[in-house]
């Protein structure tokens, strides 16, 4: 019997024709559409991640002064702002320069200088203060010696210090300090009665002490050069 003449059969080539036929057209369409892979595509492109900023490396002065708001009002606190470029010069040349520390400093020195003058303790202000101011103590101690006059005063405290003016010189950095304290005191006379003072009630002084120190020294002590009162 003819192959054209046995139903199954025949029914059977047609319809693998049709879906041979059907198969090549759907892989025309995906290869007009996705185009042929080779293996050598480039791999799509990420975008490039944004670098990193480098740290950088502030000193104290400008960390405080430029960076947040709430350091920027720690840095005016003890700092006049006609000092700053003073300071940052003097930290520029010595970066182990800190305003903080200073301050604390100044406010050690201030009481020292202070409780050595009222004891009469000439050696001591000798090595915290430069020939002038020290010749200057001396002489009221000893005017106070000679009328036979003691003191018995008392810093009761230091309300606020703070940096009036810098400047750099050479490898010379001076600064000046406002001390605003509370002092009781009392003189007495030779007879130990009281002439001048109380020590129930304080006295408040405003004083402008300067002083000075040799950038990057060995000797780390900053010296008292000049003592006034504050305006």
């Amino acid at each position: 019997m003819p192959l054209g003449d046995t139903p199954w059969l025949g029914g059977s080539v047609t319809e693998i024709i049709i879906l041979a036929c059907a198969a090549l057209f759907l892989g025309l369409r995906l290869y007009a559409v996705l185009g042929r892979r080779t293996g050598h595509e480039q791999p799509v492109a990420k975008p490039l991640a944004k670098p990193t900023e480098p740290m950088v490396q502030r000193n104290s002065v400008e960390s405080l002064v430029d960076r947040k708001p709430e350091a920027a009002g720690t840095i005016a606190a003890m700092v006049d702002p006609h000092a700053l470029d003073g300071i940052r010069s003097i930290v520029s040349a010595d970066p182990q320069f800190d305003v903080a520390g200073f301050l604390d400093g100044a406010r050690s020195a201030y009481r020292m200088v202070l409780e050595a003058f009222w004891r009469g303790d000439e050696a001591e202000l000798r090595r915290l203060a430069d020939d002038e101011v020290y010749e200057a103590f001396r002489d009221a101690i000893g005017a106070r010696t000679e009328a036979g006059e003691t003191l018995e005063n008392r810093l009761v405290s230091i309300e606020r210090s703070s940096i009036d003016s810098a400047v750099l010189t050479g490898r010379m950095a001076v600064i000046s300090v406002r001390f605003d304290a509370d002092i009781a005191a009392i003189t007495r006379d030779a007879e130990g009665q009281v002439v001048a003072g109380s020590m129930t009630d304080a006295v408040q002084t405003h004083d402008l002490w300067t002083f000075s120190r040799q950038i990057r020294s060995d000797d780390p002590n900053w010296i008292l050069v000049e003592t006034d009162e504050a305006a």
